[in-house]
């Protein structure tokens, strides 16, 4: 629902205790790093079905976070704001990288070889960090509420999106 998690109103949803939840999170930001994580796996496993073919790759890693740009951009926000105030579970911090790090290595060869296909000279680094961008921003503007009620129709934005990011 956009909003912090309240571990209380969460148990009651789920029917269960609240200690209960406690028993198997130490804390909320360790609950927060298990969906983090639970999302990057998701497109680790976009990239892995699409590892030969990079425009399909592009396509579905971007609709995949323009299709639930709320989800996209509360994640973010919550990733940023748990790294600079939680120390007690570095360990999560480290999955949550090494299944993002797999993701970008997944990606990372098929993709010199596109845009060497395409005869592009910007770096693999440069483009990956292009895509992101743009997909990340198009979330930001998606999910603001004065885009929702001005413009309405967000098939055509996405599109565009995806395609100027796919014909480097």
């Amino acid at each position: 629902n956009n909003q912090d998690i309240v571990v209380g109103e969460l148990a009651a949803e789920l029917d269960i205790a609240k200690g209960t939840i406690y028993k198997y999170f130490k804390c909320k930001n360790q609950l927060y790093l298990e969906l983090l994580i639970l999302n990057e796996t998701r497109l680790l496993d976009i990239e892995q079905n699409f590892k030969t073919d990079v425009q399909e790759g592009i396509r579905q890693f971007m609709l995949y976070h323009l299709t639930n740009s709320n989800r996209t951009v509360l994640l973010h926000s919550i990733e940023e704001r748990i790294t600079s105030q939680e120390r007690g579970i570095k360990h999560k911090f480290e999955e949550l990288y090494e299944v993002r790090e797999k993701r970008i290595v997944a990606v990372k060869d098929i993709t010199v070889e596109y845009l060497i296909s395409r005869n592009c000279t910007i770096s693999l680094r440069d483009y990956l960090s292009y895509v992101w961008t743009i997909t990340h921003g198009a979330c930001l503007l998606l999910s603001s509420t004065y885009y929702q009620k001005s413009i309405g129709e967000r098939n055509n934005l996405i599109n565009f999106y995806i395609k100027q990011a796919i014909n480097v």
